[in-house]
């Protein structure tokens, strides 16, 4: 596709949309992220140092595969390497990452973030902890990708969050469950040592949201009567 045919106005919008949301939500606080969704062979992304609460049009940059920039002012995210190996590696249609309080907070203790609640499932399941790489690096972007090997998104140790979908509105979706499933755990370890849900109950939670058609609205059953 010809970079000049490439119309950014609604990708640089919704990025925009995106960015605001989740500082109003507490997600993210000053320019402590990066968010990203792919167009065909490029990507768009929020430029380095931008503001989430205040993120205009102009602070989003468009980059081919390879990383170089074909229309903005503006450099793009130091994690530039982290969302370009995404959607190397997975296909994702759109990417986000924060410093959400409580999932951060829990990167700096655990190894893994059990799967204390069947809503994980959406996730993955449990939630790796990618290991502590300098910001901005390729051994980040590498430890990272290994972490999100079959789930959509993972912890970064003593940093933050990364989570991926098919398009924008999915990839905030699992940052913003992923932070409640952090809270979650954490208020409960405060009371006990929470249970986890194992395998055999974790598929019975699949089995049951495939046959009952969980996740959506359906038509009621008739009631039979008169």
């Amino acid at each position: 596709m010809p970079e000049e045919a490439i119309n950014l106005d609604g990708p640089r919008a919704a990025i925009v949309d995106a960015c605001r949301s989740l500082a109003d939500k507490g997600l993210v606080i000053g320019a402590a992220g990066n968010v990203s969704a792919r167009i065909e062979e490029h990507v768009a992304v929020t430029a380095t140092g931008a503001q989430f609460a205040t993120m205009t049009p102009e602070q989003v940059t468009l980059v081919d595969l390879s990383g170089n920039v074909v229309d903005g002012q503006l450099a793009p995210t130091s994690e530039l390497d982290l969302h370009l190996g995404v959607y190397g590696r997975y296909h994702a249609g759109a990417v986000v990452h924060t410093h959400a309080p409580m999932a951060t907070a829990l990167s700096c203790v655990l190894t893994e973030l059990p799967c204390v609640h069947y809503g994980m499932l959406a996730l993955g399941g449990p939630v790796r902890v990618a290991g502590y790489e300098t910001f901005g690096t390729p051994e980040l972007a590498a430890s990272v990708l290994e972490a999100l090997e079959g789930r959509v998104a993972a912890l970064m140790a003593n940093h933050g969050t990364v989570a991926m979908g098919d398009d924008l509105a999915a990839a905030v979706a699992s940052t913003e469950l992923l932070e409640w499933a952090a809270a979650v755990y954490w208020r409960a370890s405060m009371v006990g040592s929470p249970r986890v849900l194992d395998q055999r109950q974790r598929q019975a939670v699949i089995d049951a949201a495939i046959s009952r058609g969980y996740g959506g609205t359906r038509p009621a059953e008739p009631s039979g009567g008169q």
